[in-house]
């Protein structure tokens, strides 16, 4: 795997441990919140996981647009997709998620290098 990405999922998890071993009730429920409002609904997971991207990227979250990216691969969308809702991200969020667009597509890169 990637190091770019290897390392991202190693401090994801280890500090995801950390925080939900806390025992902090609000903290679980949002954790539980964010894993059931990507479930399959009336919108597919596709569908919902490149709705995350998009919001990711407009509110510049280089971490979550990562998850999302990593998500996204995994359910089998393609590059040209992906580029399609960061083209909808960058409109929407303006020349200021330009910088997170290249390092969205350098970690796009590093999941196509795990194949």
């Amino acid at each position: 795997m990637s190091n770019l990405v290897q390392e991202f999922n190693d401090y994801r998890s280890k500090m995801n441990e950390k925080l939900l071993a806390d025992d902090n009730k609000v903290i679980k429920r949002i954790f539980n919140l964010d894993t059931n409002t990507y479930a399959e609904g009336a919108l597919d997971v596709k569908t919902k996981e490149l709705l995350g991207l998009v919001a990711s990227a407009v509110l510049r979250c280089d971490d979550c647009i990562k998850y999302h990216l990593e998500t996204c691969y995994k359910l089998g969308i393609n590059r040209k997709e992906m580029m399609e809702a960061m083209s909808v991200a960058t409109l929407v969020g303006g020349t200021i998620v330009i910088p997170h667009l290249r390092r969205a597509y350098e970690f796009w890169e590093a999941l196509e290098e795990t194949k």
